[in-house]
């Protein structure tokens, strides 16, 4: 028998499909079972769903409607247009060579097809679609049919060499099998998030192999922890999960499943934090008259009451001889770069160095300006009139040249550096310190748990750096206890004195007389001696779009989904709307000499516009810059927006932020773009973003690569059940921190952890 560490190649399942659903990252019994539906079918019950967007890859099961063979306009030949609906909709899919389809594919004719959604006048159509005919509700001649077809399917194939089951574009057809057609006359039908790869049909019919073949795992929690949480078995549930009866079987199935997710997530935290306090870091009292006194009594402005919390919180932690583990959010602009600072320089009173890691050079290169110019003469040791008791400050990125690079690894190693800021070339196992005494991590969201712990190495002899980890990314608070449950949270919501609004206003991008407006008000800005940023979703130096296409001709009515890019729209700019202007642009493959040529000059006024992608997206800090356009915002996260829209607005003048965008007023990409319209407040917009991206890769703190392991848990609903889960793995932990006499526990966690987090989490 399996059981759920075995892979996935030693079981039944065909070696093809196996491969495919590695894939889907799911390569062992455990992943493939804990895979979960995104929906269920129920006979006789139509089933509510959002209207897909554009790009997304779906799945249709329903009764064609229509088909007819089409002549194209454009070149000789004929496709296939095939109408299905649904019991909600009708969908449109289009088959070219399609000779031998469309004796298969008939009217009145049940059917499941999967492909990418592509929307022409709100008509969604799926363009060579993979499908399968299904049985009937009798199921009696359903098998003669799906005989029959499979016999016509390989007729077809003899003379189009579609003998794998293609048609001569590329989609898969195929048949029910017989054990298919028994399970799709279940009342209850499973639909997995599936993939142009790999389909739900085929996902299903691997997990019900699978399901045969698995022993069943002896359960993580004992009957009086079931009974009082009111769950069933782990092995119950995954059995109902994936075949059930009844709804009620659904509900108590997911409800166990969760609880699984959040138990295993936060035993590995536990761990994590019982194993912390063991560790032994550098203690750091507050230095009076030293660099950190000297700071303060030099800015021009005071605190504001959260930042004064949070150093206090922090100034607690450095004077502890274990290793501070705080984790930093506040929102855009509320002053989290002048706190770490503050930080740091106790750090450096204290006789110790910090490093800074950010995770790009243009974010490094910011970083850089910003502690020398807040510091001044306070970072200028060693040179003619610099401040009494004075620090230096590197910068080592991987574009360094060789000489500078050298002496910034010869300040750090002799301890003359008591500030380095760098990006991934700080993790590099050269790069070494004479005594790290704390590290920052700005957007730890962009690293992974491997890479943090490489500069927790790099401290002096047995001690730990302290660590505060920063995101402008407001996180909420199911989030936080799952991505960064091992560390103290400090909130900074309150903006510093004098910050300006910034106002977001939606711009229709298929309406030319709003797109001409909004050049406009750039020029406006601009005649007031203000400057503008422009961002692009890509830098448009990409392989050609040609044959692309050319390909969408073959296609009667496919929608223009391309995007505008940096190079494009600062010449089309520059010829048009803003000639005269001075346009910068600026993206990740210039050169690192040219992106901070470009950045200096922005910051110094001698250029207008700044077109480029998201490497503005945090860090930059320009207070001249009042006007920020995004074009096709629909492509950006919601909080990837409001980071971009706070870029303006820093300095004594109101910001402005244009999402341009072509998406329809009803879909959710427009649900999106007026919910970040409407709001500011950057953890109500977290709180959005959530939701509208189903909540996507959300193990940030236990990430070593790879997608998200968390299919049942929800980070908007499951407050409780973390929260549970959180107390229960405190308790089993604090008693039994390797998990030594909770084997089914350690066995749920490395089956729900992806392999390669495990292979890291073991090695911690």
């Amino acid at each position: 028998m399996l059981t759920t560490a075995s892979l996935l190649s030693e079981s039944s399942v065909d070696p093809d499909l196996v491969k495919k659903l590695g894939g889907l990252e799911l390569t062992t019994v455990g992943e493939l079972l804990r895979y979960a539906p995104r929906r269920y079918l129920r006979r006789g019950h139509l089933t509510e769903s959002e209207r897909p967007e554009p790009g997304e890859w779906i799945t249709v099961i329903g009764r064609i409607q229509k088909a007819q063979m089409i002549s194209m306009k454009r070149r000789y030949g004929q496709f296939l247009k095939v109408v299905v609906n649904d019991g909600r909709a009708n969908y449109e899919a289009s088959f070219f060579n399609a000779r031998w389809i469309q004796k298969v594919l008939k009217p009145g004719t049940r059917v499941a097809m999967a492909g990418t959604v592509k929307l022409f006048r709100d008509q969604i159509q799926l363009s060579h679609p993979d499908w399968m005919v299904m049985p009937e509700d009798d199921g009696i001649d359903v098998v003669g049919n799906a005989a029959m077809i499979g016999e016509m399917y390989a007729e077809g194939a003899d003379d189009h060499d579609a003998g794998d089951g293609k048609d001569g574009k590329g989609q898969r057809g195929s048949t029910a099998s017989a054990d298919d057609v028994i399970n799709f006359s279940r009342d209850i039908i499973p639909m997995y998030p599936a993939t142009k790869e790999v389909q739900t049909w085929e996902i299903w019919r691997a997990v019900r192999q699978v399901l045969g073949e698995t022993a069943p795992a002896e359960d993580a929690l004992t009957e009086g922890q079931r009974t009082e949480r009111g769950l069933i078995t782990s092995a119950e549930a995954i059995q109902h999960v994936h075949l059930p009866d009844s709804l009620d079987e659904i509900e108590s199935a997911r409800g166990r499943l969760k609880f699984d997710e959040a138990l295993a997530v936060q035993a590995e935290l536990a761990r994590r934090r019982f194993s912390a306090v063991a560790e032994s870091a550098q203690s750091c009292k507050h230095v009076p008259g030293g660099l950190e006194d000297q700071l303060l009594a030099s800015l021009p402005f005071e605190l504001t009451g959260a930042q004064r919390d949070v150093l206090l919180e922090i100034g607690e932690d450095l004077v502890d001889e274990h290793p501070m583990s705080r984790l930093l959010q506040g929102e855009v602009g509320s002053g989290k770069t002048l706190v770490s600072l503050l930080a740091m320089l106790r750090v450096v009173d204290n006789g110790h160095q910090c490093a800074i890691l950010a995770p790009t050079e243009v974010l490094a290169a910011q970083h850089y300006r910003t502690v020398m110019t807040m510091l001044g003469d306070l970072a200028r040791a060693g040179e003619l009139g610099a401040a009494d008791g004075a620090t230096s400050v590197g910068l080592l990125t991987g574009s360094l040249g060789t000489a500078a690079k050298r002496k910034v690894l010869l300040d750090a190693v002799t301890g003359d550096a008591g500030i380095v800021i760098g990006t991934h070339a700080l993790l590099e196992e050269h790069v070494e310190f004479f005594d790290l005494g704390m590290v920052v991590v700005d957007e730890q969201h962009r690293f992974g748990v491997e890479q943090r712990d490489i500069l927790r190495g790099k401290g002096r002899g047995d001690t730990r750096p302290h660590f505060l980890v920063m995101t402008a990314t407001p996180i909420p608070r199911t989030v936080a206890m799952i991505t960064f449950g091992d560390l103290e949270t400090s909130v900074m919501a309150e903006l510093p004195r004098g910050r300006q609004p910034i106002k977001t206003t939606v711009v229709p991008m298929k309406n030319q007389k709003w797109i001409d407006r909004a050049w406009a008000r750039a020029n406006e800005e601009i005649d007031a001696g203000r400057q503008v940023y422009v961002v692009c979703t890509k830098i448009g130096d990409e392989q050609s779009n040609a044959k692309r296409a050319k390909s969408k001709k073959d296609s009667e009515s496919e929608a223009d989904d391309d995007t505008v890019s940096v190079l494009d729209l600062a010449e089309q700019l520059a010829a048009g709307p803003l000639a005269g202007r001075r346009i910068g642009i600026l993206h990740g493959r210039l050169p690192a000499d040219e992106k901070n040529d470009v950045m200096d000059a922005f910051t110094r006024g001698d250029i207008d516009v700044l077109v480029a992608t998201t490497v503005i997206e945090v860090g930059v800090d320009v207070p001249n810059a009042t006007m920020m356009a995004i074009v096709n915002a629909e492509r950006f996260g919601v909080s990837q927006l409001h980071q971009l829209r706070g870029r303006v607005g820093r300095g004594q003048f109101a910001g402005l932020c244009l999402l341009m965008t072509t998406a329809s007023d009803m879909g959710q990409s427009m649900e999106r773009l007026r919910a970040v319209e409407a709001s500011n407040d950057g953890f109500e917009l977290a709180r959005v973003d959530l939701a509208q991206r189903r909540e996507g890769d959300i193990l940030g703190s236990l990430q070593s690569g790879g997608k998200s392991s968390l299919n049942f848990l929800s980070l908007i609903d499951d407050v409780e059940v973390i929260a549970d889960a959180r107390d229960l793995a405190e308790q089993i932990v604090l008693d039994d921190p390797d998990l030594l006499a909770h084997q089914p526990l350690a066995d749920l966690v490395q089956s729900i952890l992806l392999p390669s987090r495990v292979e890291y989490l073991d090695k911690s």
